[in-house]
């Protein structure tokens, strides 16, 4: 049965923005481990979108670039979309009923799935199908933008934490059965 597991880089004030920072090579190295070991990603629109950037090659990359690229594109990718009409390489669209289809992935795919993307997070933590959420916390503070917690904040209970690098703490948190939707993002 797969986890379904929620990361991303954070900053401190809460915020996910992978333009105003991003991770060291150390943190980056972890990156690339971790896709290797995954069993599969699972992006909304937007993310996925983002995401595509690892499909086509750039002579400019690292090795560590190219590593995550090639571990990347040999993931199952599970797009949950109403208006995406088609996907790329690898990758499988998700309509209608959320719910029953990530239920069902969970009972058909062993391993971890990463979700990625605070709105999609957002609502996998509403139907309880969020395993466990992972904070790469930077010392960075933004003032506004998207919150690593868009619409629905979970009771959580810390699990492990780890520094990565010079410049993140890992925070690893379980779900422990609450949470409250939000009536308006700060």
């Amino acid at each position: 049965m797969a986890r379904i597991v929620y990361g991303m880089n954070q900053s401190l004030d809460g915020y996910v923005d992978h333009d105003r920072f991003g991770p060291d090579e150390t943190l980056f190295r972890h990156f690339v481990d971790e896709v290797g070991s995954q069993a599969g990603c699972l992006y909304g629109h937007t993310m996925y979108g983002l995401m595509r950037y690892w499909d086509d090659d750039d002579p400019g990359w690292s090795d560590d670039e190219r590593a995550y690229a090639t571990a990347w594109r040999a993931l199952p990718k599970w797009v949950v979309s109403s208006t995406l009409t088609g996907v790329g390489p690898n990758a499988t669209l998700i309509r209608g009923d959320l719910d029953q289809a990530v239920r069902r992935l969970k009972g058909e795919v062993d391993g971890e799935i990463e979700v990625a993307g605070p709105v999609l997070a957002s609502g996998l933590g509403r139907l309880g199908l969020i395993d466990e959420y992972r904070i790469y916390l930077h010392p960075v503070v933004l003032g506004h933008g998207t919150p690593y917690f868009k619409g629905f904040r979970p009771e959580l209970r810390l699990t492990g934490h780890e520094q990565i690098g010079e410049r993140a703490l890992k925070l690893t948190f379980e779900p422990t059965g609450g949470g409250a939707a939000c009536a308006a993002e700060p």
